[in-house]
């Protein structure tokens, strides 16, 4: 069975970057594994460059860890956190939670950028790079590593500071226009009775319900918080789990009956560190409703677990 790191010639040296709305993780992979990874906030101010130097700079600390020259990088594989923009042909990312400018008085992000320039800057720097979603990065590395191995029909989906996917049908991943495919996490799924402003300028969708961000704003406890209140018993924190996974739940059906799928893999901190609570209420959401489509549909946590960021990145240049 193939291992992410069989698939690095010998004495090549790749940089992998996982960037989301709250950190931003960095490693170099040889056919020994990971080395040097570093992780630090997402950059929220300054310049709309300041992510693609914040990049730059950890890529070139890493190396300095590992004692790598970092001219000699065999490649660069970048997943971010979308959706993308693309101006005069190159990537630019206009992600809710990263550019402030997106909700207007709705965002707390301390920066008025519409997007943050990405591809560019790393394009001057590094000779062989690619860049991807995150969710479908991640997608690829689950398909090639992970919970979907030997599955064509499939999704990830991310529960984490917000919520992405990456689609898979009939063996074939699903990109769309510009690379976004799989952002329903932006997607409506029922009237929220309080509403909020998501980072992206709607009111009441998924991500404005039930994103590790949103879920801070709307309870005034952090994600971690409110699982550990829920499984002391307290049944504010019980209701208000519920709902989550009734919402989240709901994305899941509707993405498993438009695209037919038979596994979905669950990723992201939020579910990762609280699945043996999340998945049997996600579950739920699924099981009885259209058994034509929904019987032996499996939602699985993702095999390459807290990591899947980095093995992403590592699939697209691996």
């Amino acid at each position: 069975m193939s291992q992410p790191f069989d698939s690095i010639a010998e004495g090549r040296t790749l940089a992998c970057v996982d960037i989301g709305g709250t950190k931003v993780a960095v490693a170099l992979a040889t056919r020994r594994g990971f080395l040097s990874p570093l992780r630090e906030p997402t950059a929220t101010s300054g310049s709309n460059d300041a992510v693609a130097l914040q990049v730059i700079r950890m890529i070139g600390e890493a190396c300095g860890q590992a004692g790598v020259d970092e001219a000699a990088l065999d490649a660069v594989g970048v997943c971010s956190t979308g959706p993308f923009v693309r101006r005069d042909g190159v990537i630019e990312v206009a992600s809710p939670n990263i550019c402030g400018a997106l909700a207007g008085a709705g965002n707390s992000l301390d920066n008025d950028w519409r997007t943050a320039v990405l591809e560019r800057p790393l394009r001057e720097r590094y000779r062989d790079l690619r860049i991807d979603n995150d969710g479908i990065a991640a997608l690829i590395a689950e398909r090639r590593w992970g919970a979907l191995r030997d599955v064509d029909d499939c999704a990830y989906v991310t529960w984490s500071t917000g919520v992405g996917t990456g689609l898979c049908v009939g063996g074939r991943v699903l990109r769309g226009k510009a690379g976004n495919a799989g952002h329903a996490g932006h997607s409506f799924v029922n009237d929220d009775p309080q509403p909020l402003v998501c980072g992206c300028g709607n009111v009441g969708d998924v991500e404005a319900q039930v994103g590790g961000a949103a879920l801070e704003r709307r309870l005034g406890i952090d994600a971690a918080g409110l699982m550990a209140a829920a499984r002391r018993g307290d049944p504010q924190a019980q209701a208000a789990v519920d709902h989550a996974c009734t919402v989240l739940g709901r994305l899941l059906y509707n993405l498993v009956v438009t695209l037919d799928l038979q596994r979905v893999s669950l990723g992201g901190a939020v579910f990762l560190h609280n699945s043996e609570l999340l998945l049997p209420k996600l579950q739920a959401q699924l099981d009885g409703r259209l058994p034509a489509l929904t019987d032996e549909v499996q939602l699985v946590p993702a095999g390459l677990g807290l990591q899947v960021g980095e093995y992403g990145a590592l699939a697209l240049v691996a």
